[in-house]
């Protein structure tokens, strides 16, 4: 299942991306979805990213909880 969204880019970015994608013969939108996924990688892979987040979770769960007494 794939969800469409709309990316907003600067110009010279978006040139950019679209000689990138030319040259390795693909889609701008397979190039943005390769680069999000290595970002998302190296986030995974930071453990002071995966504490923050873990503690954000755990936050927003007690507000839930007391939201639902």
């Amino acid at each position: 299942m794939t969800r469409q969204t709309t990316v907003r880019l600067p110009d010279e970015l978006a040139d950019q991306a679209d000689a990138v994608a030319r040259v390795r013969g693909t889609s701008v939108n397979a190039l943005i979805v390769e680069s999000l996924t290595t970002a998302i990688d190296l986030v995974r892979a930071d453990d002071d990213f995966t504490e923050r987040a873990r503690k954000l979770l755990e936050r927003d769960r007690e507000l839930l909880d007391r939201l639902a007494r």
